[in-house]
């Protein structure tokens, strides 16, 4: 019974996976087609070059994307396995299909600014959902990924931000304005923030550092009203050569203003840092998943 539920779980999550992946892959080729390929904007990588050829040589954007993905296959194959290839090319073969369909739809606005956002937003989205079902649509993705098994000294998100950067640069020398460069930057931007808030969230955490002389008092109040735990640290003054005890608590961002009354109505001497924190796991805060 125990290996026919763990089956059946992990069938569910294979399942959802799949659904993740090609969703994400619709979305980022609606996105890319209906909005920013119209306005001769860039979302940098692949998609970018094809942006350049569709609008030089009237060439399908997925044929392109497709036809340049093929020497990064094969070092793919050569490299991580026959395994990675199969989903790499599932990944890009539909990409490169669902563009081309979406291509012959008519565009959804000739305004740069909401097509910079809203494809942002859907690009975004969709490479999010792509991550999340493990999954890859080639391009600058899958350079990364063949760069780390090759040991690059460089920081391989530096090296993908220049590559962007560059074929971004390309577009607006290309086609001949500034403004596309502008409008694609604000894209880029965007997607950037929405994959963020798909994999963290939208509810941000403070993390809080508390020095005291009355660090008991402060951390049993903050657990009495607000039922948030603390953590006390071992620290040393370097100016008074003291050893301090330095609480921690990691606290909603509604939380902060009630912490600051607690800790300066207990010791108004009290010196705290208010910094924020990427992701809380744990009881009280988000699951880890």
């Amino acid at each position: 019974m125990r290996w026919k539920f763990a089956k059946n779980i992990k069938l569910n999550v294979s399942l959802l996976e799949n659904l993740y992946f090609i969703l994400g892959i619709i979305l980022m080729a609606a996105g890319t087609a209906t909005l920013l390929l119209p306005n001769q904007l860039s979302s940098g990588g692949f998609a970018g070059i094809g942006t350049i050829t569709y609008y030089l040589f009237n060439f399908p954007m997925g044929v392109i994307i497709f036809l340049l993905n093929i020497p990064l296959f094969v070092i793919t194959g050569y490299k991580l396995g026959i395994k990675q290839v199969i989903k790499a090319l599932i990944g890009t073969g539909l990409y490169s299909i669902f563009i081309d369909i979406f291509s012959r739809f008519n565009q959804l606005t000739s305004d740069k600014l909401l097509a910079s956002i809203y494809g942002g937003i859907i690009i975004g989205l969709g490479t999010a959902l792509v991550l999340k079902g493990k999954g890859t649509t080639g391009g600058t993705e899958l350079v990364s990924t063949i760069l780390k098994e090759f040991n690059v000294k460089m920081k391989v998100g530096n090296l993908i931000v220049i590559i962007d950067t560059t074929i971004v640069i390309l577009n607006m020398i290309f086609l001949g304005e500034i403004e596309i460069g502008l409008y694609s930057a604000i894209a880029i931007y965007i997607m950037g923030k929405i994959i963020d808030i798909v994999f963290e969230g939208t509810v941000f955490t403070k993390l809080l550092f508390i020095v005291s002389d009355k660090n008991e008092q402060i951390a049993e109040k903050i657990g009495e009203l607000l039922k948030r735990g603390t953590t006390g640290l071992l620290g040393k003054g370097m100016y008074t050569k003291k050893n301090k005890t330095v609480l921690m608590c990691a606290a909603n961002r509604n939380d902060v203003i009630r912490i600051k009354e607690i800790v300066y109505t207990t010791d108004s001497k009290s010196f705290m840092i208010v910094v924020n924190s990427r992701e809380v796991l744990g009881k009280g805060f988000k699951k880890q998943t």
